[in-house]
C-alpha cells in the first residue's frame, strides 16, 4: 500500500493545452516541460506548476494621451500574448494575476509613447484613403472612434511600431512571455475636442443640406415651369379646337337656317320672332311701341 501510495503521487499527467515546471522547496530546477504525457516527479519534494500554452488576453483601462500636436485623446487598446516559457515567466512574474500587472505598465507605455510621437491626424486615420467630405460630410465615426482591425495605412504603423517596442521591452525583462498581437480597439476625443469636432461636422453639414436644398429648389422651380408650359399648351389646343368646333356648329347653323329660310321664308320668319319673344318678354317687361311695329304682327 506504501508502495502505491508513492507511486501515485510521483507521476503526474501534462495535457496539450499545459506546460509545467517542476520546483523544489520553492525553487524551480530542471527545464520547462512542454510535451504532453505522464510525467514522472519525487514526491513530497517536488510541486508541478502547471501554466496554459494557449494565447491569452491583455485588456488595458483607456487613457488619455496627449499627441503631437498637444491635442488629447482616449485610447483603449487591447492585446493577445502566451507563455513562451514557463521557467522565466515562474522567475519574472509567478502568475498570470502579476504578469497581467506586468503587461500593464509595459503595454501602456509603449502606447503612450508611440502616440506622443504622432499627431491626431495620423492615428484617426485608419488607412491611406483620401476622405471626401463633398458628399458624404465628415469621415471619421460619428462617435469619435473605430473598433475594426487596422490592415493598412497609417493607424497600422502605429500599431506594428507599439508591437516591436512591447516585444523588444518583454525580451529585454526576460519575462518568458510572446507578445502575439496588439490592437488600437478604441479612439475617442476628450470633451474639449470632440465638441470643437462635432460643430465642425454640424457645420460641414449644415452646408451640404444647404446644397441640396438649393438643388432641390432649382429642380422645382424647373419642374413648375415645364408644368406651367405643359398647361399653357394644353389651355392653347383646347380653346383652339373649341373655336373649330363653333365655328363648324356656326356654320351648320347657318346653313339650316338658309335651307329653312329658302323653303318657306314666312314660317322662318314667324319662328324667328317667337324665339325673339321668349327671349324678351316676361311679367315684368314693359314696351311702348305703336300698333303698327312689326314686332308685336303676331300678338294680334
Amino acid at each position: 500500500m506504501l508502495f502505491v501510495f508513492f507511486l501515485i503521487n510521483s507521476v503526474f499527467l501534462i495535457n496539450e493545452k499545459e506546460q509545467a515546471i517542476i520546483t523544489q522547496f520553492g525553487k524551480p530546477i530542471g527545464s520547462t516541460i512542454v510535451e504532453s504525457g505522464l510525467k514522472f516527479k519525487v514526491p513530497f519534494i517536488h510541486t508541478v506548476l502547471r501554466f496554459d500554452r494557449r494565447i491569452l488576453e491583455w485588456d488595458g483601462s483607456v487613457n488619455e494621451i496627449p499627441t503631437k500636436d498637444n491635442k488629447y485623446i482616449l485610447i483603449d487598446t487591447f492585446a493577445k500574448w502566451r507563455i513562451s516559457d514557463a521557467l522565466e515567466f515562474y522567475k519574472s512574474a509567478k502568475n498570470e494575476i502579476m504578469a497581467q500587472s506586468r503587461l500593464d505598465d509595459i503595454i501602456d507605455g509603449a502606447v503612450r509613447d508611440e502616440i506622443a510621437n504622432r499627431s491626431m491626424s495620423e492615428i484617426v486615420k485608419s488607412s491611406d484613403r483620401v476622405m471626401d467630405i463633398n458628399d458624404s460630410g465628415y469621415s471619421e465615426n460619428r462617435d469619435g472612434y473605430e473598433e475594426e482591425y487596422v490592415t493598412d495605412g497609417a493607424r497600422l504603423e502605429i500599431i506594428n511600431d507599439i508591437l516591436s517596442n512591447v516585444d523588444s521591452k518583454l525580451k529585454e525583462l526576460k519575462m518568458g512571455i510572446e507578445i502575439v498581437d496588439v490592437q488600437i480597439k478604441r479612439v475617442s476625443y476628450n470633451k474639449q475636442v470632440q465638441n470643437k469636432l462635432f460643430n465642425r461636422m454640424i457645420s460641414e453639414q449644415s452646408m451640404i443640406a444647404e446644397k441640396y436644398r438649393a438643388q432641390g429648389q432649382g429642380s422645382k422651380q424647373e419642374i413648375l415651369g415645364r408644368q406651367i408650359q405643359k398647361e399653357k399648351e394644353v389651355r392653347s389646343n383646347a380653346y383652339l379646337s373649341s373655336q373649330n368646333i363653333k365655328g363648324k356648329a356656326d356654320a351648320q347653323a347657318t346653313e339650316i337656317y338658309a335651307k329653312a329660310y329658302s323653303q318657306s321664308p314666312e314660317f322662318y320668319n314667324y319662328l324667328k320672332t317667337l324665339e325673339t319673344y321668349k327671349k324678351t318678354l316676361d311679367p315684368t317687361t314693359v314696351f311702348i311701341l305703336s300698333t303698327d311695329n312689326k314686332y308685336l304682327k303676331f300678338l294680334e
